[in-house]
């Protein structure tokens, strides 16, 4: 049995993880520690076989502020855990960061693609990722997740916005992009098999299939029993806008899918299924 502990009672992929590995009760045995205070330093790590660490700082509004706080918390403090957790004798590190530390809005990203983030979010995870990954060696291995935009029952981040939307605007543009997305149990899946292999190096998890904004919000009316009405007649204003917020919606952002390790066939629920399961829960499974 493996036992694996997460740090961050909060996070909605720790608690998702968690709520995973429930379906494989005989071989996995679960722990959560909050890192809010100094009490985890005090607490033996060797007795984990893996400790995922998913505590961190997203989708708040960054401001001058705040600043310091991503790279204290998501930088700084993941280093420490990591450090820890070498020095205590656990043998796996998984560490959650972010497709973000790429730094672009729209393109491809592939093998070839320098990381070169352009956010606090972004450069902290990148920071972090450095400082983390100079610990590594054979007995201590460790493997970074980068992921796309995250999306499931109750997360947080721009889904829940789009979905907003589509429950109350009756049109929406019709545009043809591309958006690379990973379901939050295609994710578990996946975390679950890198652990299972004990596997170190860097991932970039995606769904199988890339996902259209259009069809994204008419597959959330339709899940909502909206029927929300694509348009073009707005394409020639969002194409010549040259706005974050709109190469964020409307722009193209893909993982080369060479790079997303498909090959584990961690990709067990379809793009249509995960946007039903996402606004109707279990609610769907009763239907079909």
């Amino acid at each position: 049995m493996k036992r694996i502990l997460i740090t961050g009672k909060n996070s909605y992929v720790g608690n998702s993880f968690e709520k995973w590995l429930e379906k494989f009760p005989e071989k996995y045995m679960i722990e959560k520690i909050s890192l809010r205070d100094e009490s985890w330093r005090k607490q033996d790590l060797s007795i984990y076989d893996v400790i995922l660490h998913v505590a961190g700082i997203a989708h708040i509004t960054e401001t001058k502020e705040n600043e310091n706080l991503y790279y204290t918390v998501n930088s700084d403090l993941a280093y420490e855990v990591a450090k820890k957790a070498k020095d205590d004798g656990t043998k796996h590190f998984i560490f959650l960061s972010s497709m973000s530390v790429y730094g672009i809005d729209t393109g491809v990203i592939d093998h070839d693609t320098i990381p070169k983030p352009n956010s606090n979010y972004g450069k902290s995870k990148f920071q972090a990722e450095v400082l983390i990954g100079s610990l590594g060696n054979d007995s201590f291995k460790i493997a970074i997740l980068r992921p796309p935009m995250i999306y499931g029952k109750g997360c947080k981040g721009n889904y829940p916005r789009l979905a907003k939307l589509a429950a109350k605007t009756p049109m929406f543009p019709n545009i043809d992009n591309k958006r690379s997305m990973i379901y939050i149990d295609n994710l578990s899946e996946f975390i679950r098999n890198i652990i299972d292999n004990y596997e170190k190096g860097i991932f970039c998890p995606q769904n199988k299939e890339y996902v259209n904004t259009s069809n994204l919000v008419w597959e959330i009316s339709q899940a909502l029993g909206k029927n929300i009405r694509l348009t073009k007649f707005f394409n020639l204003l969002i194409n010549n806008l040259n706005h974050t917020t709109i190469n964020k919606v409307f722009g193209e952002l893909i993982y080369e899918k060479k790079i997303s390790n498909f090959e584990k066939d961690y990709n067990i629920i379809g793009f249509k299924e995960s946007i039903h399961l996402t606004e109707c829960g279990d609610k769907y499974n009763d239907r079909i």
